[in-house]
């Protein structure tokens, strides 16, 4: 579907979980300075175009792959918050039950087949997930996100060829925000764009404004129509910008490796991607300032409900962690001592 036909509705829900992934994620940092919140966190503030973007694509029942910086690829998904807060804080109620936190969580009722902590390691599994597809056809497709460092990775460019070589319905969609950790892409690779390496394997690359919302989606729904049509992967990648370090608790939020103007012209009104939507949607009568700020009103009330979901679910019992640590298929195997 061309971004032009999009409906109203469908316009204002993606700039529903846009400014949801920012909430929660300004929630986290939050926390995380009070000391509140266990562990560490990849957010994904900054980002939220790409993520919304390309699953607005999908159907219900298609496939995603995500990355250690995946709450924004959950939530835009269709994933609920109370469940990802409860997750985090490591209660029972969560998505993983507690067993996941921030870098592993997955909910396959969705098709979220997970967030991975081992850079690189969602494309294989975008890969087998489109066989599967194709081998029970099921019409379905995967989008495999990833980072632009990732793409240096030996699974990268296995995944690509086998999907390729298969016409696989799978579009890997290349986060680029211009770092790999600390990294200047600059640095890190001899090219600027990720995209030119797609015809190396036989597959279309496009590079699009990843802070451009309607641009992802009609990037991605393009690939989509592609893949269903059984004429296989695709390569969309996304210029795009974390807000905030590296993981939270990197120091000065990454001024380290990058300077202060740099992080303020990428939020900027001209190019945060929620405020450019939020002036579209006002400039092109498809939205009132009115609906905007209940919307913002009414994501506010749903993030601390979250919290407070989160930080009051209970615990898991400690017999649960001998539980969910096989799959299923080998659990027999397990428990009979193999």
């Amino acid at each position: 579907m061309s971004p032009k036909r999009l409906s109203r509705e469908q316009l204002l829900e993606m700039y529903r979980k846009m400014f949801r992934i920012r909430r929660f994620e300004e929630k986290l940092v939050e926390m995380y300075a009070e000391g509140t919140m266990p562990g560490l966190a990849h957010l994904y503030a900054g980002e939220e175009a790409v993520a919304v973007g390309a699953c607005s694509a999908l159907k219900p029942d298609d496939y995603i792959t995500s990355t250690h910086r995946g709450h924004g690829h959950l939530i835009a998904k269709g994933g609920e918050t109370d469940k990802m807060m409860a997750e985090i804080f490591g209660r029972a109620t969560g998505y993983c039950n507690g067993k996941g936190g921030s870098m592993h969580i997955a909910d396959l009722d969705l098709g979220m087949l997970g967030a991975m902590s081992i850079v690189g390691s969602g494309l294989p599994i975008a890969v087998g997930a489109g066989y599967s597809a194709v081998l029970r056809k099921s019409g379905q497709v995967c989008v495999a996100f990833f980072g632009d460092a990732a793409s240096n990775i030996g699974a990268a460019h296995e995944s690509l060829n086998f999907a390729a070589t298969w016409k696989l319905p799978v579009i890997f969609v290349c986060e680029n925000n211009g770092y790999g950790i600390s990294v200047s892409q600059k640095r890190h690779q001899a090219i600027t764009d990720v995209a030119d390496r797609a015809p190396g394997y036989g597959m279309p690359g496009v590079v699009v404004d990843g802070n451009d919302v309607l641009a992802v989606y009609g990037a991605v729904a393009e690939a989509v129509k592609r893949a269903r049509a059984g004429e296989g992967p695709s390569l969309v990648e996304c210029k795009t910008y974390r807000l905030r370090g590296h993981f939270e608790g990197d120091p000065g939020r990454g001024m380290r490796y990058r300077s202060l103007e740099e992080i303020q012209h990428w939020e900027s009104p001209e190019k945060d991607a929620i405020a450019r939507f939020g002036k579209w949607l006002l400039d092109s009568k498809k939205a009132t300032q009115q609906a905007l700020d209940g919307i913002r009103a009414e994501i506010d009330a749903e993030i601390e409900a979250a919290v407070a979901y989160g930080k009051s679910a209970p615990f898991p019992e400690v017999e649960d962690g001998k539980t969910d640590v096989y799959s299923p298929a080998f659990a027999h195997l397990a428990e009979s001592g193999l």
